[in-house]
């Protein structure tokens, strides 16, 4: 039996190609799917400016049901509690606030995102002075060595810096250089007491580093240091110690996972089917050979042993295969992420057995279900029958293939309806319109042989009335062989309803979110500060400029309420209370924006009816750094389903975040403002360090950046499903133009051109894409519609239709370029000798 299998695959080696392809590919796909859900899952961030510190203490990530979005800071009494832990050598407290280096009045080239310390803390990198010396006065600093450079700053010269809000001179007493070879952000270390003054945290510090002492283990030193601190801090070691210099990273984590959850679900779906087409496919072109094997005593069993054990080779090497470019699917998905800026490039992409073992198990399954399922026929029929029955499968309706049909479509349907009318207009809404078109297009395609059929017939006196006779011999065949063609229908469908339903589900996303933005903000111009944020006095001098008539500083962050017994996940705005309605479309309808200060809260009146409160009420509320308060509620304004978020005092958010201060200025123009107004905004904002006054426009293209973040990944790995539905489209019908030479050969002999035997392919091609095209914009419609109308309350779409013109007219290229191609190639041999050749 072995032998025989070897000699089949080396025989029809070209037969095998659209399986191996199929398994080969799809195990890739399902590989780096599952390689960007464990890296979701382990978060795992190599660390750089703590990477000499073995443990690394700082506040806890998530508040027990959710990630803080936010840096959650430590008592710095901490410090002395850990250093009194056996075994640790030395606890080493650091904090880390904006610091940018300025060169009249502008930052410095480069030295975007550079962060002031502590001098204490340098070793924790380890930084090592190249020149000078430490800081010992509150007005010196030692510069990191590529600040240095960028600046022109030597020992002794004195540089500008700006940090919380306020720029100062500083002489530079050292220069200090990396060691290790880590690559932290840029540093600027301060004297122990002005670094805590301008971190303005009360006090509190960002993180602890742990030194061990000689001898002591990793692990038993952490443990150690765990049950110290309970449950006030997060202890971290190996890779992920890291995650203390990302703060709110790990509110990425959820959207790492689903994203990859939802994506690898579709690929798993899409990747069974195509490799039980590729597979049944191929089966279905070898009956003559099954036939001719039963007629000279082979039985079932043995067909099928045989047929399994083909399967089994071509499994094995695919899949083994299939891992080194399943791993660089998934980095380059993951690419798409940090580039992004989903999350931060400092996350590094894990791949461990447990992606390809799945990837792999996928594409076996799927493999040797399929082998089961289409060799059962061919093994068990009797041997005269099969070689009577040998050239055509026209018997396909079976009771399992029905109700798996029904199964898909069902759930499709299902999760239709419940996008429509159950989900919120929320992130979660995708994850349930976005599978409905794959469920229901696989049940559509399961169909295929039947609504080909009807098609064929429906079609034929058109097609033949266009076409002439190259169309009635292509209708006759496309009705009579409608088996073999739903084969080819089957991807096609896959590959239209994936690709309508994913891109116009975005153009509906993009465009609400953009034109709800646009209503929601009044501003005329934004000012933005490059240097860590405004001091309190910035927003008071805009207000004050001629021809202003409103200005407010922004802050965003997120956070819940605690409200009912469970949680909401909220999206928070921190604005001056003077300016806020006067900058963003919020009308009050109950109380006064103008009462928005110090604890104090305002909320839609549709988010006031959910929470349970109204004017005078207080608010149970998480920010994000993890802070529990319970604000008063002063104003309730319309609600916007577009765009709901609460707003607090800015002050009182922005020290809650990990900033800890403004760094936007919304400012709005008075009606009689005249031409003037920016220059005069300008030249406000050459007195403050880092400021720069933009228009409107800045601000939505950042809301639009904001959206764009998933869409490049989202256009990725739908472009990967898409581009496996595509080669198998190529892999079916160039399968199926290679079995029908002798068909074409026999056609030339009873006096039929080479070109009528093309205008008929190329009409057959045509019904092909007609079907797959209804049939996939159907199932297209089970995703967009219902996402339209909980979006845009409307059952069209957004988006060109350009876009379904692109993707209709991609479908019919590669139905024609894979048809005729390989019939245009094979006909240049003599049609007697095709007509002779064995099959």
């Amino acid at each position: 039996m072995g032998e025989l299998v070897f000699r089949t695959l080396r025989y029809r080696r070209t037969s095998f190609v659209a399986t191996f392809l199929a398994m080969f590919l799809g195990a890739a796909i399902v590989m780096g799917c599952g390689g960007l859900l464990e890296t979701g899952i382990r978060m795992a961030a190599p660390p750089q400016r703590l990477a000499a510190a073995p443990v690394v203490v700082t506040g806890p990530q998530d508040d027990g049901s959710a990630a803080l979005s936010e840096r959650s800071r430590l008592d710095a009494a901490l410090v002395g509690k850990i250093q009194s832990v056996p075994g640790v050598r030395q606890a080493v407290a650091d904090v880390s606030f904006p610091a940018t280096v300025l060169a009249g009045g502008k930052p410095v080239a480069g030295a975007s995102g550079s962060a002031g310390h502590p001098w204490e803390s340098a070793r924790l990198t380890p930084y090592a002075l190249r020149h000078g010396q430490a800081p010992a006065r509150d007005g010196d600093i030692v510069l990191d060595a590529g600040l240095a450079a960028r600046s022109g700053a030597s020992v002794g010269s004195g540089v500008e810096l700006a940090a919380h809000g306020t720029a100062r001179r500083y002489t530079v007493t050292g220069i200090a250089a990396q060691q290790g070879g880590h690559d932290a952000p840029p540093a600027v270390f301060f004297t122990g007491t002005e670094a805590r003054r301008l971190a303005a945290a009360d006090g509190r510090i960002d993180s602890i580093g742990v030194l061990p002492a000689p001898g002591t283990r990793v692990a038993d030193l952490a443990a150690a240091v765990e049950k110290a601190v309970g449950d006030r801090a997060t202890v971290l070691t190996g890779d992920r110690r890291g995650l203390a210099e990302l703060p709110g990273t790990m509110t990425a984590r959820k959207t790492v996972v689903i994203l990859a959850s939802i994506f690898g679900s579709w690929a798993v779906l899409v990747v069974m089917f195509g490799v039980a087409s590729a597979l049944g496919l191929s089966l279905q072109q070898r009956r003559r050979e099954m036939a001719l094997l039963r007629a000279i005593g082979a039985t079932s069993r043995q067909v099928r042993r045989m047929i399994l054990a083909e399967t089994a080779v071509l499994a094995v090497v695919a899949t083994a295969l299939a891992a080194i470019p399943g791993r660089y699917l998934g980095e380059l998905l993951f690419g798409q992420l940090t580039g992004h800026g989903v999350v931060p490039d400092a996350i590094a992409f894990h791949e461990s057995w447990i992606p390809v073992v799945t990837g792999a198990a996928v594409a076996v399954v799927a493999a040797l279900g399929a082998t089961l399922l289409a060799g059962r026929r061919a093994a068990r029929t009797k041997p005269l029958a099969a070689l009577a029955d040998s050239t055509d499968r026209t018997r396909w309706f079976t009771g399992p293939r029905l109700l798996l049909a029904l199964l898909f479509l069902t759930g499709g349907l299902s999760l239709s309806v419940a996008t429509a009318t159950v989900m919120d207009d929320g992130p979660s809404l995708a994850s349930t319109a976005g599978p409905a078109s794959v469920l229901f297009a696989i049940g559509c395609a399961l169909l295929a042989p039947g609504i080909t059929k009807g098609f064929a017939v429906l079609l034929r006196g058109p097609v033949r009335l266009l076409t002439g006779l190259p169309g009635e011999l292509a209708a006759h065949n496309t009705a009579v062989r409608n088996v073999r063609t739903a084969g080819v229908v089957a991807p096609v469908v896959l590959l239209v309803g994936i690709a309508t339903g994913t891109l116009y589900m975005q153009a509906t996303e993009d465009h609400v979110s953009a034109r709800s933005y646009s209503r929601n903000v009044l501003a005329d111009y934004v000012v933005t500060s490059s240097a860590g944020g405004f001091a309190p006095d910035a927003v008071d001098a805009f207000r004050r400029v001629p021809g202003v008539a409103g200005a407010s500083e922004l802050v965003t962050s997120t956070g819940r309420v605690e409200a009912r017994g469970g949680g909401t996940d909220v999206d928070l705005r921190g604005v001056s209370a003077a300016g806020a309605d006067r900058t963003l479309a919020v009308h009050p309808v109950t109380g006064s924006l103008d009462g928005l200060r110090g604890d104090t809260v305002a909320l839609s009146d549709r988010q006031a009816e959910t929470f349970g409160v109204r004017v005078g009420d207080t608010l149970p509320l998480r920010l994000g750094d993890g802070t529990r308060t319970t604000p008063k509620v002063v104003a309730l304004y319309a609600d916007d389903p577009k765009q709901r978020y609460l707003l607090l005092p800015s002050r009182v958010l922005a020290a809650h975040t990990t900033g800890g201060l403004p760094t936007r200025i919304l400012v709005r123009a008075a009606p009689d403002a005249g031409h003037g107004l920016r220059e005069r905004l300008d030249r406000v904002a050459a007195a403050r360090p880092g400021a720069e006054v933009a228009d409107r426009s800045a601000l939505t293209a950042s809301n639009g950046q904001i959206q764009q973040i998933l869409v490049s990944a989202n256009y990725t790995i739908v472009a990967m499903i898409v581009g496996y539905a595509a080669i198998t489209v190529v892999n079916a019908l160039v399968a199926v133009a290679r079995d029908r030479r002798r068909e074409f050969g026999l056609q030339r002999l009873t006096g039929a051109t080479r070109a009528q035997v093309i205008g008929m392919l190329g009409v057959e091609g045509g019904l092909v894409t007609v079907v797959g095209t209804v049939l996939g914009t159907v199932a297209a419609a089970t995703t967009v519609v219902p996402y339209a109308l909980v979006k845009n309350d409307s059952p069209l779409p957004a988006g060109s239709v350009g876009l379904y013109l692109a993707i209709v007219g991609g479908a019919l290229a590669l139905v024609l370029g894979a048809t005729l191609v390989p019939a245009w190639r094979g006909m240049r041999t003599p049609p007697v000798e095709t007509v002779t050749r064995p099959a």
